[in-house]
């Protein structure tokens, strides 16, 4: 079985994925973790599901940071252009032009 190449945007396409997966059963578990709290009495197993929440809601953050990143990277990617524009071309060109007239 021949592997295919990788490149950035399958790397980022496949950590898209990943985070989405990852973000869906966090947010599972932290909701079914939630509906227990609910049902507990005792204040010691509360505060051992709240740190486990926590670790959840960190897990969700992190997440949140990583899709921020790669969306930094895609914009980057897209916004990346070879040499100057026509409007940076033409203003250039006005201040050559201005500055030469000056000089007469």
């Amino acid at each position: 079985m021949k592997k295919t190449p990788q490149n950035l945007e399958n790397f980022i396409d496949e950590a898209i994925e990943n985070i989405r997966s990852d973000r869906a059963v966090t947010s599972h578990l932290l909701t079914e973790l939630l509906q227990q709290m609910g049902k507990q009495k005792g204040l010691s197993t509360i505060q051992q599901c709240g740190m486990i929440a926590s670790k959840y809601v960190e897990t969700l953050q992190r997440s949140n940071e990583q899709m921020v990143k790669l969306a930094s990277l895609i914009q980057k990617k897209e916004s990346k252009t070879d040499g100057l524009t026509s409007i940076e071309k033409e203003e250039i060109y006005d201040l050559l032009n201005s500055e030469g007239q000056e000089d007469e």
